[in-house]
């Protein structure tokens, strides 16, 4: 390229600042005005440093992206499989990342997703032929698939990597969430073996586990308008409803297995070991999403939370976290899907401090406005609880709306406590003093079931008061005071919770 020549991709990069000839630099720093663009420039850098150093030796996302995801839960016991029944599966190798990376992923592509972007996580797969639907035969570009979308896919059952590229294909076209779709589905597959539903309810759709056929009719049908697709795209609450009050089911067993909260589907997480992502999920504002509180690991696997004390502070900070980088229009991907190398000799390594650091300097090399953890806190609690009374106008944002289904907290079924006997037996004679010997799995279900119900309870309240919230989760007055958010019509909207 000739000298002085900008070249599109470059804009918006950091990556080589220094020694960039084309100009492109000043071209980004006339576009957003930065106070100091050399303070971005140098925080900038160390990142792109860490991605291009660490990344091939800690999460691959530049090889895979989320994908890498697939093959780490499986190993703790945490991908979904069969709703949420299981958290691994002897097929998982048919869809994890190794298996996409050899045979699908595009390699050597421009990243569509963030122009300029030296981490480029977002992976396509060029060429795929197409088997079903409108556009059966034609060869297209299907972008990712991500961790959600494989690990929806053994939530299904359905462990095949051309159909996760052809489900994923048409959930983006059609504008369709491949979370709640696949969520949705395993939850209507279960009741489907259950008995709740038959073949008269589905149009002759058989949809056990592993259908996949099936599921992409369903998905046609969601599409289209038609048939029992119509009834499976309302989403997992609607359906337990008609159910319910149509065909006289269990409303009991409906709720404990369909995963849902707040009318949202869970993502893509067994977290029947993890109190703190159990809470996460179900008390986040929007439903039961990872994006507020990804506790899971730090939870289960790295034991950085023992106490509920602990876990109320994470889950104070993380989602109050999460929302101000959202709100600041920055990427999660590069605050902990790449680490520092000495992240673990810090005090808080679990925060990723330096890479926090990093982000306040972007803002401060932005606005020229200084920023530590605590004005950060403050900046992402105002909004944080106006969001949460804007689900208390809603109707929602209560003590009530915070549960979890019992499915994301323990076995539901003989089947499911089996599957994993020796660790709740060991939990019931370590924990509560418990002899098994002689009970009944439907016994010892019930004496795990009323522990864990009591646990969830307890860090319920632990959450709540670390929030400033009152015991029925609503902000309290003197929080929105101590926020400069406390507007007439806010305080009389909490008060009555409070009187």
């Amino acid at each position: 390229m000739p000298f002085g020549e900008v070249d599109p991709h470059c804009v918006g990069c950091t990556s080589c600042a220094y020694i960039c000839p084309t100009g492109a630099i000043e071209i980004v720093d006339d576009l957003n005005d930065p106070v100091d663009p050399q303070m971005i420039r140098d925080h900038g850098m160390k990142v792109n440093a860490e991605m291009a150093t660490l990344d091939p030796y800690q999460f691959r996302m530049r090889k895979v992206g989320t994908a890498n995801i697939v093959e780490v839960m499986d190993k703790y016991d945490l991908l979904p499989v069969h709703n949420y029944k299981f958290g691994q599966h002897v097929d998982t190798p048919k869809i994890d990342s190794k298996r996409l990376q050899a045979e699908y992923f595009t390699q050597g592509q421009a990243d569509a997703c963030c122009k300029g972007c030296s981490m480029a996580c977002a992976k396509t797969v060029d060429g795929f032929e197409l088997k079903t639907g409108p556009y059966k035969g034609e060869r297209v570009c299907v972008d990712g698939p991500e961790y959600e979308t494989s690990a929806g896919g053994a939530n299904m059952g359905c462990f095949d990597a051309d159909f996760i590229e052809e489900f994923n294909f048409y959930c983006d076209t059609y504008g369709l969430d491949t979370i709640s779709v696949a969520t949705t589905i395993a939850f209507v597959m279960e009741c489907f073996e259950n008995g709740v539903i038959n073949e008269s309810h589905t149009g002759g759709l058989k949809l056990n586990f592993g259908a996949m056929d099936a599921v992409l009719t369903l998905l046609h049908q969601m599409a289209d308008g038609e048939g029992f697709g119509v009834d499976v795209g309302q989403g997992i609450r609607w359906l337990k409803e008609k159910w319910i009050r149509e065909l006289g089911a269990d409303e009991k067993f409906l709720n404990d297995i369909g995963m849902e909260v707040k009318g949202l589907e869970v993502s893509e997480y067994v977290c029947k070991e993890s109190l703190a992502q159990q809470a996460g999920y179900a008390m986040a504002n929007k439903g039961p999403q990872h994006d507020e509180a990804w506790l899971i690991f730090m939870d289960m696997v790295n034991n950085q939370l023992p106490s509920f004390e602990d876990k109320a502070e994470a889950l104070h900070y993380m989602p109050l976290w999460r929302t101000w980088f959202g709100l600041m229009g920055l990427c999660k991907i590069v605050w902990n899907d790449v680490v520092p190398a000495d992240n673990a000799l810090t005090d808080e390594p679990h925060k990723i401090p330096d890479h926090v650091y990093n982000y306040f300097k972007f803002f401060e090399g932005m606005t020229g406005i200084e920023l530590d953890e605590d004005k950060m806190l403050d900046q992402s609690a105002r909004v944080y609880n106006l969001q949460r009374i804007m689900n208390r106008m809603l109707g929602f944002g209560t003590r009530k709306d915070d549960y979890m289904p019992y499915r994301g907290m323990g076995p539901v079924t003989v089947e499911e406590y089996e599957s994993r006997a020796d660790r709740y037996d060991k939990q019931l004679k370590e924990i509560l003093g418990i002899d098994t010997d002689g009970k009944s799995v439907e016994e010892k279900m019930r004496l795990l079931r009323e522990y864990r119900e009591d646990q969830y309870e307890k860090v319920m309240d632990a959450v709540y008061k670390r929030r400033g919230w009152t015991r029925n989760g609503v902000p309290t007055i003197e929080r929105l005071k101590e926020l400069g958010i406390d507007l007439p019509e806010l305080v009389d909207l909490v008060r009555a919770d409070q009187e």
